[in-house]
């Protein structure tokens, strides 16, 4: 009896240990920390407003898709985009169409992740953009899709506005490209240990 009590507060803790494990993978709001040649940010997850383009986000994240692409398209006071090319400018192929999301969902409010996309409302793919001001005029209205919302940024936004005033150029064809790379260099799931700029 003196022995099997100590192995069973053992196998006691060891659940409570496994349970702990458990809920941070199961958060109902994922976190995913993007690490950059300007900083970290942190950003937060919203798979109960948008499911789909959470799913497809996090898919990208696993895979290391974004490692190696860069910010391509900058336009201060409105947004920052990445997720479809490297610093050479070549595209790197997605994995497929996601559904859109936006009618009935959040809104394009400063810091939160959308989908980008062509005319065809559900062409988002890997493409995302940060919103650097709220961007009322990419939302749905009515039954009209806008730009599917699906996280936030939670830490690290600062990060983000210093890419937003990056001088840009027109690079093969693209307009609003950077001069110097910002480019994505990690991607993890979790929050980012801490917020760290990194140089100008």
């Amino acid at each position: 009896m003196r022995i099997l009590l100590p192995l069973l507060a053992l196998l006691l803790n060891a659940g409570a240990w496994a349970a702990e494990d458990r809920s941070g993978l199961d958060s109902p709001n994922p976190e995913v920390c993007l690490q950059t040649n300007y900083g970290r940010f942190t950003v937060t997850l919203w798979p109960d407003r948008a499911p789909e383009s959470t799913k497809n986000f996090l898919s990208y994240i696993d895979y290391g898709f974004y490692e190696g692409l860069i910010f391509h398209r900058v336009i201060p006071y409105f947004m920052v985009q990445t997720g479809g090319f490297d610093a050479e400018l070549n595209y790197r192929d997605p994995f497929g169409p996601v559904r859109n999301e936006s009618v009935g969902g959040a809104k394009n409010l400063r810091g939160t992740l959308a989908m980008a996309r062509q005319r065809d409302p559900d062409s988002a793919d890997s493409q995302f953009f940060i919103n650097l001001v709220d961007n009322a005029h990419l939302d749905a209205e009515d039954d009209r899709p806008g730009y599917t919302v699906f996280g936030e940024v939670t830490d690290g936004m600062a990060v983000i506005d210093r890419i937003g005033e990056v001088e840009t150029t027109v690079k093969d064809g693209m307009r609003d490209v950077p001069r110097s790379p910002v480019t994505i260099e990690k991607t993890t799931r979790g929050a980012c240990p801490q917020r760290a700029l990194g140089p100008r």
